[in-house]
């Protein structure tokens, strides 16, 4: 056997699995500390079509966690850094990159219906609704990353249907608002550890990530959070592995 890439993936799953992937389309809203890693991991795996989208540009304080952030792309902007990465690790991969920050009055620039599968690593309860309301009418699997920042356990994730979470406040406000849209079921990884306070206001530090949109509109400027170097990314490899799992399973080239 030649060995390629996916040699020791296809030791593992055989050659259909592998097929399956390479024809499978994800999409990952969000490519920061967990969807960094989940893009990562998918490319890793031989997804043969990704698309990316983020607003937002490299900064400092991305560092200690996200794993396009280096000294090296300092400014640039993660959309373009990731297109380059995945090209490196599979130059075959197809990779489609929206520079925007996903919101309800520009979804549409986004169609859906090509997604195999959709991974949501946004941070913004309203973002995340609209994705989220937009895959349940398009019938487009979807699985949904809730609060991954203030937490130092990254053996407390669990992959569950969100009216089953506990200990996430994000995970909360989205429950109440999935209610109110009729919406019965969203799988969801969370974590189930108790947030923890930061010590410190990042304003206090002196250090500010923003995008070019909350640097131009105070008024969006989302609250920043305290958080490490392996929460979010168990976040994010736990959440390409049930994509590349469901794959799999729905296609018939894996057993459940």
């Amino acid at each position: 056997m030649t060995e390629d890439m996916l040699s020791r993936t296809r030791l593992l799953l055989g050659e259909p699995a592998i097929e399956t992937l390479k024809r499978s389309h994800v999409a990952v809203f969000g490519v920061g500390g967990v969807g960094g890693y989940a893009t990562e991991a998918l490319a890793r795996s031989g997804i043969g079509e990704l698309t990316i989208v983020e607003n937002d540009r490299v900064c400092v304080s991305n560092l200690n966690r996200q794993i396009y952030a280096l000294q090296s792309t300092i400014g640039q902007y993660k959309v373009d850094v990731a297109e380059q990465r995945i090209h490196d690790i599979n130059p075959e991969c197809v990779v489609h990159k929206y520079q925007m920050f996903y919101m309800p009055d520009n979804a549409d620039q986004i169609d859906l219906t090509p997604f195999d599968y959709v991974v949501d690593c946004i941070d913004t309860v309203t973002a995340k609704i609209e994705l989220i309301r937009r895959c349940h009418a398009l019938d487009i699997p979807l699985i949904c990353s809730m609060g991954a920042a203030n937490k130092m356990d990254p053996t407390a994730f669990r992959v569950t249907d969100i009216t089953k979470t506990a200990m996430d406040p994000l995970a909360k406000i989205i429950r109440k608002k999935l209610r109110l849209l009729h919406i019965a079921y969203q799988k969801v990884i969370y974590s189930e550890e108790p947030p923890m306070k930061p010590i410190k206001n990042l304003d206090e530090i002196g250090d500010f990530c923003t995008s070019q949109d909350e640097n131009t509109n105070p008024s969006k400027r989302r609250s920043t959070p305290a958080s490490n170097a392996f929460v979010p990314a168990t976040a994010g490899l736990i959440a390409a592995g049930e994509v590349v799992k469901d794959l799999l399973i729905k296609a018939g080239t894996m057993r459940e």
